[in-house]
């Protein structure tokens, strides 16, 4: 019978114990690895502890778990995201990515909802085509601003006036940020 908690709200408490087994409070049972993904797609909040320590080892945890799944199964991740991502550790704008990141994963999550909604609703081209403008607008503009590329001699710019200006602006800001940061770290 799984035990109440205090608060609803409250996430469940999963212990991890030294022989490497995951005990779930919240319905006083062992539990897998492959539990907590399911739990993770189910949206069910959970945080998961050291029995011994008490500290929270959540994030390593859910790490172990996207390994896990990289490795067994149809890779979701690129090589040059995974590349991309471990260049910023050590940056000056690495303070900046989990916030960037979780902002470009509920974007991803709006519109996912949206183009559903659209397909549901009969609509599915013109939607669609919005909504991938949209997303592919934000994905370029943020890859420039945090690695910017010297543009080809021989390359015609494919942007339009306006969005070449969007994007300049988004670079001018990303820099000024980068300076601010940088002398913060002096």
């Amino acid at each position: 019978m799984p035990k109440t908690q205090a608060n609803p709200d409250d996430p469940i408490i999963i212990k991890k114990y030294a022989n490497r087994r995951l005990y779930n409070t919240g319905t006083s049972s062992y539990i897998t690895l492959d539990d907590l993904a399911r739990m993770t797609r189910e949206d069910v909040q959970f945080q998961v502890v050291d029995a011994k320590s008490g500290d929270d080892i959540t994030h390593s945890i859910l790490t172990q778990i996207i390994m896990e799944e990289e490795a067994s199964g149809e890779q979701m991740l690129p090589v040059s995201f995974l590349r991309d991502l471990i260049s910023m550790y050590g940056n000056s704008m690495q303070a900046m990515m989990p916030g960037y990141l979780e902002a470009s994963m509920a974007n991803f999550r709006k519109n996912q909802a949206k183009l559903q909604e659209a397909f549901r609703e009969g609509m599915g081209n013109s939607p669609f085509a919005r909504i991938a403008e949209t997303n592919m607008a934000m994905m370029r503009a943020a890859t420039e601003a945090f690695m910017p590329a010297p543009p080809a001699a021989d390359e015609e710019p494919a942007a339009g006036p306006k969005q070449d200006t969007e994007i300049a602006a988004l670079r001018e800001q990303m820099a000024a940020m980068q300076k601010k940061l940088d002398e913060l770290g002096k």
